[in-house]
């Protein structure tokens, strides 16, 4: 997402020119309740202005939503609900009042695991990968909120990488859709490859794209991935190897073509570690990136013209196993959701130089492991 914030969503459209832009946001945490004391979906009320978040209790029992998505009208909320062979996504009517979710209807992914949920462009589609099974849905958004039948259905297929524990199959990590609509990229971390497809956005189908995927280096694992702002380059981590990979991106043909890649790790470290999130700061200038096992927060600088990544600092994230971490709507806070500390702490962000530094603020929530915002009413 990787975690995406559409515009749409954080100014009133009524009157662009005088209307402030939104102060008070809803945020909603995914969770493991797997073997945890979580319930399901936590709500929490959100002050733009101090950066402060307000637990506001449980929004919606529902098992393992470990993924989210919100619809860029604001009235719906999306969630992956990971279970093995009965794994789900549900949908919920999201009440921008008062933080309530109501389930709608829930559907099968049509895979095992599901670990990432996106919307495509248009808000007319909901994107899954799912991991075990290493397969790709397509549904449709209904005109009221409800998830429809499917529309598209891949399996990922290829040469597999070297490592026969994690790599014995193929294990879809992520898709999302280009800004233009016109292409959908996928991570396989069992492939050590993104995947690249032709979107029909009227339709909601992955079609063939030649070359039909770009590979990383063998045994990499590559887990997210995140557009730059201008759509220029794609950046991909990859949670075996502790690296990030630039490339850029042809927004005409929907090519990719690697420009670097580099360590999320520090020199001196030689522990266990398994790269999680990546985001960029709204400005474009800094890359994120998430390590569990060396347990923080590595910023890099991305040169604007050509892509390169290069590393400025490592910040810890004050727990354990920071699976996800996401930006506030203006990009003035971090939020990094450590799962297996149960909590989710704040810092600071400096958009001149990108540093980080804790606001103090931590809060209490069982199995964190994902974040978004949604404007108040």
């Amino acid at each position: 997402m990787l975690v995406l914030f559409v515009p749409a969503l954080f100014a009133d459209n009524k009157d662009k020119k005088t209307n402030p832009p939104k102060k008070d946001f809803f945020a909603f945490a995914g969770t493991y309740t797997t073997k945890t004391q979580s319930k399901g979906i936590y709500a929490f009320r959100y002050d733009a202005t101090s950066g402060k978040l307000t637990a506001a209790g449980v929004a919606a029992e529902t098992p393992d939503p470990s993924f989210l998505a919100i619809h860029p009208n604001g009235k719906y909320l999306y969630a992956v609900n990971e279970g093995g062979k009965a794994s789900f996504v549900t949908s919920f009517s999201l009440d921008a009042k008062t933080g309530t979710l109501k389930q709608l209807n829930q559907v099968t992914s049509l895979g095992e695991d599901p670990c990432y949920i996106a919307l495509d462009q248009s808000g007319k589609y909901l994107l899954i990968a799912n991991y075990t099974s290493g397969t790709l849905a397509v549904f449709p958004i209904l005109a009221d909120g409800k998830i429809g039948e499917k529309t598209a259905l891949n399996q990922d297929s290829g040469q597999l990488g070297p490592n026969k524990e994690r790599q014995e199959g193929p294990h879809a990590h992520w898709i999302e859709t280009s800004a233009d609509n016109r292409y959908a990229l996928a991570v396989d971390l069992g492939l050590d490859q993104v995947l690249i497809f032709q979107f029909d956005a009227a339709k909601g189908v992955l079609g063939p794209h030649f070359p039909a995927s770009v590979s990383l280096k063998p045994g990499s694992g590559p887990r997210h991935a995140i557009f730059s702002p201008n759509g220029k380059f794609l950046f991909v981590v990859s949670e075996m190897a502790s690296t990030a990979t630039s490339f850029s991106y042809d927004p005409k043909k929907g090519d990719l073509k690697q420009v670097n890649s580099v360590s999320t790790l520090p020199p001196d470290f030689s522990g266990r570690n398994d790269v999680a999130e990546v985001a960029v700061h709204p400005n474009g200038k800094f890359l994120y990136v998430s390590n569990r096992g060396n347990d923080c927060i590595v910023i890099f600088g991305i040169d604007s013209k050509k892509g390169t990544l290069t590393q400025i600092a490592h910040v810890p994230t004050g727990g354990k196993e920071p699976r996800h971490f996401t930006f506030d709507p203006a990009g003035n806070f971090l939020f990094v959701e450590n799962q297996l500390s149960d909590t989710i702490v704040v810092f600071h962000v400096d958009a001149n130089n990108g540093q980080l530094t804790p606001t103090g603020d931590s809060l209490s929530v069982p199995a964190p492991v994902c974040l978004k915002f949604v404007p108040a009413e």
